[in-house]
């Protein structure tokens, strides 16, 4: 019998992460199941801040640079006993620029979904972050699935956000398109907001879902200090 080979070259997928997830096909996506009851965090403190964290009740999330949170998409095993303090774990938030290759893109929607899901089997609630790049990931342009919403069962709860996102013309238009998109594919019960919330951009949306602002870490922090100096 021949001997099998090792593989000599790390992919960086982790392919152990995903023993035992179901995947949506045909791209194989690992899925993050709808909970069985929608539980809405006390907030969002980022990964970085997590010692720091207001409560136990908190939400850990990934809207960070992609580096501060690395050796999770790595090892996230070695976290599993850190987020269980908390009340749900935000999948990650795998960066997914516009002007990037679409294979990239889609990498970082299946480590996203592959680290959320593995956090799910290990009991953790998690929800998923649902993040879109150019028109090939939310629209069917280029592949029949609008890839960016692969993995995530409908009539549930989300978080999304404009971080690093929404600074040109060009990302506010994706922004917005990708949020159509994602409304009309996922329609989500609930979809939690860390960031800015522009009317321009959310009030076609408030009446077809739950809307749940979280403002981002630094907003959250010098309002607290404001209100503890007064």
């Amino acid at each position: 019998m021949a001997k099998k080979r090792k593989a000599i070259i790390d992919d960086g997928c982790c392919p152990e992460l995903v023993d035992g997830a179901e995947f949506d096909l045909p791209l194989g996506i690992p899925i993050i199941k709808a909970p069985a009851e929608i539980i809405i965090p006390s907030g969002i403190t980022p990964f970085s801040e997590r010692n720091h964290a207001p409560s136990s009740d908190e939400a850990i999330g990934f809207f960070e640079h992609d580096i501060n949170f690395a050796d999770v998409l790595r090892s996230p095993q070695d976290y599993v006993d850190d987020f269980a303090r908390f009340a749900a774990v935000i999948s990650p938030d795998c960066s997914l620029y516009t002007n990037a290759p679409l294979t990239v893109q889609l990498i970082n929607i299946y480590r996203n979904r592959a680290v959320g899901s593995y956090f799910q089997r290990k009991g953790q609630y998690v929800i998923p972050l649902i993040r879109w790049g150019n028109e090939y990931t939310y629209t069917t342009k280029y592949f029949p699935e609008k890839v960016a919403f692969l993995g995530v069962e409908k009539h549930s709860i989300v978080a999304i956000s404009n971080y690093g996102c929404f600074s040109t013309q060009e990302e506010k238009y994706h922004f917005a398109a990708g949020l159509d998109a994602m409304m009309e594919t996922l329609e989500p019960d609930t979809v939690l907001v860390y960031g800015s919330m522009p009317d321009a951009t959310f009030s076609t949306f408030r009446p077809y879902a739950r809307f749940i602002h979280s403002p981002n870490w630094m907003a959250r922090m010098h309002s607290q200090n404001k209100s503890a100096n007064q």
